[in-house]
């Protein structure tokens, strides 16, 4: 199949002295097909002659003295082994050359990339935004230049253990869950064969409350969180964002993205109307609209006339759009010493426990927190008919509060309220 496996007559001093005299179309052999060729152009190069299948096939080495001999020798021996095996060494070559332009075109963050615009189209700008930044923080800096099909699970494991030992289980789990929509995404185009994303899983520990977000269920210990905060050496942007919060039990990654031209601070019943783009449920047709009580009113416009209207309401000093959610967490966590008991997420649900206590209507508090509701008929409460009840609702919550944080009388349950 293959040509003669002999070689090695020449030396480099005969090779220098072909390559001086460089006759054009004159070739000097070297043994085993290999010889070095002046090109009618002039230019000096090694080639190999060998047959594969009764055919004589040339297979170029590289110019000479760029490749010296030796090297061309060593070229020899792989193209012979390419040929023992059956293999044509010249296309062997190019798919090779294909699948490192590939590999080399189809980083790990170019593949991201399309997959975060892939995916713009059916998550919320915020939540978008939020991953978009989370890939930039967390995942790019160790992985975002590796060809895609060169990652393996230890890789993913590493890097997913280096967020986890910022304390943030959360978004460990999350930034997990969207590698494994990448190299998904990465397998359906041919990209790579294997997730390596899938046993990364292991290196996480198993949250011990599936569902629900730690929470205070009284006012007595709500109360004190609030002095507690008070007291603390926080800055002013994350102690407001920290009572925002709070008095409107808002998510926290809307507080913390909330801008100034969603908020109408002024007139009898102020409010704020966050896009239905940043809501996590989009699949509506109207703003999601939150009465402010007297009380979140009166310190979002104090904060106002320190740092202006315009832009973010609680921008980030280390020069980025806004303060992150982690500083908020972290309060939570680290400053309070309220892991594993109470949340910024935990006041939705305090929310919701105490109002139905009290007597408000189920529909209005969902409404309120914009839950997803049951059936069409409560959605279709969505569109304005219970916002007097939703401002009654938020004017009590903050009242409350207020008591609760003074120390003071909180109003007893209403038992004859409807539920």
């Amino acid at each position: 199949m293959a040509g003669g496996i002999g070689g090695g007559k020449l030396t480099d001093k005969a090779v220098k002295a072909f390559a001086a005299k460089a006759e054009r179309g004159k070739k000097l052999a070297d043994g085993g097909g290999l010889h070095l060729f002046v090109t009618p152009a002039g230019g000096i190069t090694w080639r190999i002659k060998y047959r594969l299948d009764g055919k004589e096939k040339l297979y170029s080495v590289g110019p000479y003295p760029l490749v010296p001999l030796a090297a061309a020798r060593v070229e020899l021996g792989e193209v012979k082994s390419l040929l023992l095996e059956g293999k044509d060494p010249v296309t062997h070559r190019r798919v090779n050359r294909a699948a490192h332009a590939a590999s080399t075109d189809n980083t790990f963050q170019a593949v991201a990339e399309e997959w975060l615009t892939m995916k713009k189209k059916e998550w919320s700008a915020g939540h978008h935004t939020k991953s978009s930044r989370a890939f930039e923080r967390d995942i790019y800096p160790s992985l975002g230049k590796l060809p895609i099909a060169s990652i393996t699970p230890a890789m993913v494991a590493t890097t997913i253990q280096d967020v986890h030992k910022r304390d943030v289980l959360e978004t460990a789990s999350r930034i997990l869950q969207h590698l494994n929509g990448v190299f998904r995404y990465s397998q359906a185009k041919g990209l790579c064969r294997d997730n390596p994303a899938a046993p990364a899983r292991e290196v996480l520990p198993r949250k011990k409350d599936s569902g629900r977000m730690p929470a205070l269920l009284d006012y007595v210990a709500l109360g004190d969180v609030l002095r507690r905060a008070q007291l603390a050496r926080l800055s002013p942007a994350v102690h407001l964002a920290h009572r925002l919060c709070a008095f409107t039990a808002s998510r926290i990654g809307n507080v913390v993205n909330a801008e100034w031209s969603e908020f109408k601070l002024e007139g009898d019943q102020p409010v704020w109307t966050i896009p239905r783009a940043k809501m996590k449920v989009t699949n509506r047709d109207i703003d999601h609209r939150i009465p402010l009580c007297a009380e979140i009113a009166g310190e979002l416009r104090d904060w106002q006339a320190m740092i202006g209207r315009k832009g973010y309401v609680f921008p980030s000093p280390a020069g980025g759009k806004h303060i992150g959610r982690e500083s908020i967490e972290k309060v939570y966590r680290v400053t309070l010493n309220l892991a594993g008991k109470h949340s910024p997420h935990g006041w939705r649900s305090a929310l919701s426990t105490l109002a139905r206590d009290h007597g408000f209507e189920r529909d209005v508090v969902e409404l309120a927190l914009d839950h997803a509701h049951d059936d069409e008929v409560a959605r279709a409460y969505d569109r304005g008919e219970r916002f007097s009840q939703r401002i009654e609702l938020f004017n009590w919550w903050g009242s409350q509060l207020a008591k609760a944080q003074a120390g003071g009388k909180i109003l007893p349950l209403n038992k004859t309220a409807t539920a």
